[in-house]
């Protein structure tokens, strides 16, 4: 991966940071070692973000990749954003579903 490749790959990161700071309330970090230690790049309790900034998106791989940083009971997350788009996430639907039914008015 050529430096200007992780460059971008860390402004995702930040910009994907602020962002999450800013709409949840609390600062959220950047997992610095994650590169070196194949981890996810953001953890928000049990949501683990795998944040992919690029030309072109592999999302089975990306899901893959933050799946294999998960442990028992984490919810596995994938934000990503594609050069001149808007910020898009990918949740499993077993892990979409009970957050939408919570949302929903009940019978």
């Amino acid at each position: 991966m050529s430096a200007s490749q992780r460059r971008k790959g860390a402004e995702g990161e930040r910009e994907l940071a602020k962002i999450l700071s800013e709409q949840l309330g609390w600062g959220v970090k950047r997992n610095i070692g994650q590169s070196r230690d194949g981890g996810d790049d953001i953890t928000t309790g049990r949501f683990r973000w795998e944040c992919k900034r690029r030309a072109k998106l592999s999302v089975y791989e990306f899901m893959e990749q933050v799946e294999a940083a998960c442990e028992f009971g984490d919810i596995p997350i994938v934000a990503m954003r594609a050069d001149g788009k808007g910020w898009l996430v990918m949740l499993k639907l077993e892990d979409a579903l009970p957050l939408i039914r919570n949302e929903l008015p009940q019978k």
